[in-house]
């Protein structure tokens, strides 16, 4: 869970780097006496300046130049960078394309192809990211131009470490800090390197790769990124115990913050505020914090601020008894939770779906190669003697049986890992995604027939103080044990998932509600009685356990999660280790 918040918090980190993309210092307004120069100065204004930049557009089209093929091509990328930057991302994707394709500039495209893939990354397109990312990765020994360059670089370093691909990013991070490009400093590739750190849990508030990022930012003048390396700081200051820093931070940092009016920063630091009153014991200050926090926000957003704000939040209202608020927090900070994790998964199977395409792609080049071989030699052969015919056939007929053997090695490699693309790496039942569908398509099987199913949700009791106490590859072995007694009471026509963390999901099928109470309890009481016992340290551990039956609720997926959940809070709620059902039937807590 922690290397998945560090993942999502590297996301964010990311995205301030995006809209921060190798400015020069701010220029005198000018008169467009030689157009090439004009917009080459105007490009260097776009976030330093931004309203300067937008004006100097304006002035372009207004006083209307003469400008060649290259100078259009230009001003299209410009606008393209203002549709994308004002949030219109297909309007932009479409611009940028277009100069990608038909432009016929080597630079210009690279520049495009780098915030084309800033555009996909943003929309959460990961398929299509990781393609271009691969694909501007064999484009770089092309790209000639430093500014160009170190913009691809960038965007590559912000995309792997999207993807979790630490080694990567901060390969290309090195990369930039190589070849600086002429009149820019450090600071992005000091930051690069820290978001990637920082994506691990390897950076500490006393790590100098974060110090010499923030020194660098702060020369620099770029005070988006230095409040972004900031506020990974004040992050590091409450994870290490250390919260009154934190607010002190915060203090020091808010004019800036407030000066540059940028969404992200203003609702990090207030949640980081939430955090550290809540260490602190200011109950008062850290709801404070946390309500401005989720006012700023969408409900429908997905990340790991309105998560921790909701947390916050819960806790507070947990601790002072106020039970049924706790629970809509927590219901809140759940759907967070499990949206951000989502596209945590999403992002890593893009990228490795990328890289088997890849992987597919060489091999095929290879293939295709050796076709060309074949050809050669058996061109070759026609003009020799019969008497080494023979020899030659004996060759081409291994070789051809080499090519056979990797198309088969090929197909079982794309066949392993459809397999484990359903599949959870830790436990090695369905994973949440597969889970949902196989029991979806159940259930309208069921439906049509009129069969009974229970959904049934299980949560590990006090699984993070087993982490916290016996450290994670404890936990782990939990998790595993916990899977197998399970396993041991499912039948084979039953569906089995995990779900996140230490929940779990089941569906039973052709099992009414009264069954499904019993099975569950039978589950429940078997984790119970029996405890992990590994190298003499014997962990015991319990379940809670929501139900949902068919025959109450319906057919409908989403009705039977919503009530099996439910059913899991009330467990919750009642003390643990018991089993509650949905409240639309007769069936009663066991």
């Amino acid at each position: 869970m922690r290397r998945a918040i560090s993942r999502s918090r590297s996301c964010a980190i990311g995205v301030a780097l995006v809209w921060c993309v190798l400015v020069s210092p701010g220029l005198a307004t000018a008169s467009i006496a030689d157009p090439a120069a004009f917009l080459e100065q105007t490009e260097a204004l776009r976030t330093k300046d931004h309203s300067r930049f937008v004006e100097r557009l304006r002035q372009v089209r207004r006083e209307g130049p003469s400008l060649s093929t290259p100078q259009q091509w230009h001003l299209r990328y410009l606008d393209a960078w203002e549709t994308m930057f004002e949030g219109d991302y297909s309007r932009s994707e479409a611009q940028l394309r277009d100069i990608i394709g038909h432009s016929g500039d080597v630079t210009l495209a690279a520049k495009a192809s780098a915030l084309l893939l800033s555009n996909l990354g943003a929309n959460r397109r990961y398929d299509e990211a990781f393609a271009l990312a691969n694909h501007l990765v064999d484009d770089l020994p092309r790209i000639d131009d430093p500014l160009a360059r170190s913009m691809v670089l960038m965007n590559l370093s912000q995309m792997f470490n999207l993807a979790g691909q630490t080694d990567l990013a901060i390969q290309y991070a090195g990369m930039m800090e190589s070849a600086v490009p002429p009149g820019e400093t450090l600071c992005y590739p000091f930051s690069m390197r820290a978001a990637a750190l920082n994506n691990t849990g390897r950076l500490t508030s006393s790590s100098p790769e974060l110090t010499k990022a923030i020194d660098a930012c702060v020369t620099a003048g770029q005070p988006i990124l230095a409040n972004t390396m900031w506020l990974v700081l004040g992050d590091r200051f409450i994870d290490e115990g250390q919260p009154r820093k934190t607010l002190a931070l915060l203090e020091r940092i808010e004019p800036s913050i407030r000066a540059s009016d940028y969404y992200a920063h203003l609702l990090s630091s207030q949640v980081q505020r939430a955090r550290a009153n809540e260490k602190l014991g200011n109950v008062e200050g850290a709801r404070k914090a946390a309500l401005a926090a989720l006012a700023m926000g969408d409900d429908t957003e997905m990340n790991e601020w309105m998560r921790d704000a909701y947390g916050v939040l819960y806790r507070i209202e947990k601790g002072q008894g106020h039970a049924s608020a706790a629970l809509s927090y927590y219901e809140r900070y759940v759907a967070q939770d499990k949206g951000y994790l989502d596209d945590i998964t999403a992002r890593d199977v893009a990228f490795e779906l990328s890289r088997q395409h890849l992987l597919a792609q060489k091999l095929e080049t290879e293939r295709l190669a050796r076709q060309n071989s074949v050809l050669r030699l058996q061109k070759a052969l026609e003009t020799k003697a019969v008497e080494t015919s023979r020899l030659y056939i004996v060759l081409l007929l291994l070789f051809l049986a080499s090519v056979v053997f990797w198309l088969l090695r090929t197909k079982r490699s794309q066949l392993r890992f459809k397999k484990l693309s359903w599949h959870d790496g830790l436990t090695g039942i369905f994973n949440r995604q597969h889970f949902m569908n196989e029991a979806e398509r159940i259930l309208r099987s069921l439906e049509k027939r009129t069969g009974d199913a229970c959904l049934v949700f299980i949560d590990l009791d006090h699984f993070k103080q087993i982490n916290d106490t016996h450290g994670h590859a404890m936990g782990d072995l939990v998790l595993k044990h916990a899977v197998a007694i399970c396993g041991q009471q499912l039948r084979p026509g039953d569906v089995f998932g995990r779900l996140g963390g230490e929940e779990f999901g089941m569906l039973l099928v052709g099992c009414p509600g009264e069954r499904g109470m019993l099975v569950a309890d039978h589950i429940r009481m078997a984790i119970e009685a029996s405890p992990v016992i590994e190298e003499g340290c014997v962990v015991s551990f319990s379940t809670s356990v929501g139900l949902a039956a068919t025959g109450t609720c319906g057919y409908e997926l989403q009705r039977l999660c919503r009530e099996a959940d439910m059913a899991l809070y009330k467990a919750k709620r009642a003390g643990r280790n018991r089993v509650m059902a949905d409240t639309s039937g007769s069936l009663a807590e066991s």
